[in-house]
């Protein structure tokens, strides 16, 4: 059984802030380490989980902001680490390389959820990105990805706010782990770190041996398969509209259309990093 584990930062028990997650700034350094720690840790736990379950296989990729943040360290022996920027499938790194099951760990809801933690998709100059019409966040343009590969998300860590997001995109067999319970985008109540590891070790346990019966379904948009993307400003969509291929479509809208949807994710990827200059 291969387990593909993509690991973001916001979605990890008792983080609540910006600070808490930046590697950049001096001035958060102290909090930055201690909550790096705990997505380590949190890592751990899937990846104990998964090898419980019979996981013969695991690749944990880095996911958030410099994708160096888990301390390699301090990870479980039982995976392997992908880690660093750029790659080209960014938080879904490795996912081409065949995988029976896929787990989105420390995740966070779509830009502009009321009442999630840290709500953004991908990068702060993006509003609102849509997949044939339909509203969608990280979870929903990575899950679409891990689908382009075959590969189905099984199971996802984060708050009440994801975990709803993730049964309205990936249907209610979707196994779901909330670690908190947000109170605003800045505020939430946390259940200890050790108690969400804990959780999070036994789902991925139950995740991966339901897996061995039935592999679970990988997210199938369709074709063709349209993207939009709204910009908090024009201008940043004057800089993502100069990719070639991509459709100034409003204001601060661009948009891409392709029959396959690793087309479509570079697309993407190259507007808001174009746009983020």
């Amino acid at each position: 059984m291969h387990v593909y584990l993509s690991v973001d930062m916001e979605g990890i028990a008792g983080v609540v802030h910006e600070d808490q997650t930046n590697p950049v700034d001096p001035r958060c350094a102290a909090e930055y380490g201690r909550f790096r720690r705990l997505m380590t840790q949190e890592a751990n736990a899937a990846i104990e989980g998964a090898l419980a379950g019979g996981a013969t296989r695991i690749l944990v990729n880095d996911s958030h902001w410099s994708m160096r943040n888990l301390l390699a360290e301090e990870l479980h022996p039982g995976a392997a680490l992908v880690s660093g920027a750029p790659k080209t499938w960014s938080m879904m790194e490795g996912i081409d390389l065949d995988w029976d099951l896929a787990a989105c760990i420390g995740y966070h809801a779509k830009a502009g959820t009321a009442n999630a933690v840290l709500d953004h998709t991908y990068t702060s100059t993006i509003l609102d990105v849509r997949l044939n019409g339909r509203s969608v966040g990280e979870l929903g343009l990575n899950a679409a990805l891990a689908g382009a590969f075959g590969t189905g998300v099984a199971l996802v860590s984060g708050d009440q706010a994801l975990a709803a997001e993730a049964r309205a995109l990936l249907g209610e067999t979707i196994r779901t782990v909330t670690v908190k319970e947000s109170l605003s985008r800045t505020a939430a109540q946390s259940l200890a770190p050790a108690v969400a590891c804990e959780m999070i070790r036994s789902a991925m346990r139950e995740t991966v041996e339901a897996a061995t019966h039935r592999k679970p379904k990988p997210l199938d948009l369709g074709s063709p398969i349209r993207l939009e993307v709204d910009f908090h400003t024009t201008g940043h969509a004057d800089l993502a509209a100069m990719a070639p291929g991509l459709e100034r479509t409003g204001p601060r809208t661009v948009a891409y259309e392709d029959s396959d949807f690793r087309e479509v994710f570079r697309a993407f990827r190259t507007a808001f990093n174009l746009a983020s200059e």
